[in-house]
């Protein structure tokens, strides 16, 4: 329709074409918030900080699940180490579950070689996201965060229309092109009238073995600067390091311990 803002709540013209249909979510599964992890752009570490934020939550108690949502690049499954094809029963997918008891659910999960790419369109890639929330067998959930595609293109835009987010965590990296398209993701938001909780800067520097000083790989970043700008709050800088990454690519990120995500947490559960 002419001048749509994408925004299906606000809209009062019944007979549009592009009206998206709400996804409802199964009998035996209820979920008290949803959170979407997005970044402007890829190679940012938006999966990571994913993982890290299911993994403190749970750490902390609470029910925890992942709905990866980049379709194409899925890579939460190699990080907690899990495996599919997943089974199911009665039209419904049981979620795998990580070494902590996070359920996750992911593309690769469902196909006999991981390594099969998934050649498809938006719409169908949609489609798929929207199934994942209704058939899989999601149980209680405190929290279930949707590791977002990156971009802010048709996919992430389907998501937003069809499933409840409550509220949103933008993953950033110091260099002045990506604050540029953070830009994009916020107006996203407000577009679509979805709350941020926050930005989070990854690969914002890397402590020196020997001193502990905190250098700055990228340059100085001007989070604080942009923040103000636009009106954001700063959920929380991590920092660059291998072990991490070691950790990671051997499906045990669970193990990752960073005193950044304590603050970061408490914020999700204010």
């Amino acid at each position: 329709m002419e001048n749509c803002d994408h925004n299906c709540e606000k809209c009062g013209v019944e007979n549009c074409g592009s009206r998206i249909e709400k996804a409802k979510l199964n009998d035996r599964s209820k979920i008290k918030r949803i959170i979407g992890v997005l970044s402007g752009k890829g190679g940012v570490g938006k999966s990571f900080v994913t993982s890290l934020l299911a993994s403190s939550l749970a750490k902390k108690g609470y029910s925890v699940g992942i709905l990866d949502a980049d379709v194409t690049g899925p890579s939460i499954p190699k990080a907690f180490g899990v495996f599919g094809p997943c089974e199911g029963e009665d039209g419904l997918i049981y979620p795998v579950e990580s070494r902590t008891g996070i359920k996750i659910m992911s593309a690769n999960l469902l196909l006999e070689n991981e390594a099969e790419p998934i050649v498809w369109r938006g719409p169908l890639l949609g489609n798929l996201v929207k199934q994942f929330y209704e058939t899989v067998l999601w149980g209680e959930l405190d929290y279930l965060l949707i590791d977002m595609p990156p971009g802010t293109g048709d996919v992430a835009l389907t998501i937003f229309q069809m499933l409840p987010v409550d509220d949103l965590i933008i993953v950033t990296s110091p260099q002045d092109l990506v604050s540029l398209i953070v830009k994009k993701a916020l107006k996203m938001a407000d577009l679509m009238n979805i709350h941020v909780l926050g930005v989070i800067e990854n690969m914002s520097y890397i402590l020196c073995p020997d001193c502990g000083k905190k250098i700055p790989v990228f340059g100085e970043s001007h989070l604080e600067d942009f923040a103000k700008e636009c009106g954001f709050e700063i959920l929380g800088r991590l920092p660059i390091a291998s072990e991490n990454a070691k950790k990671v690519d051997e499906g045990k990120v669970e193990s990752i311990v960073l005193d950044e995500m304590e603050e970061i947490v408490k914020v999700m559960e204010e």
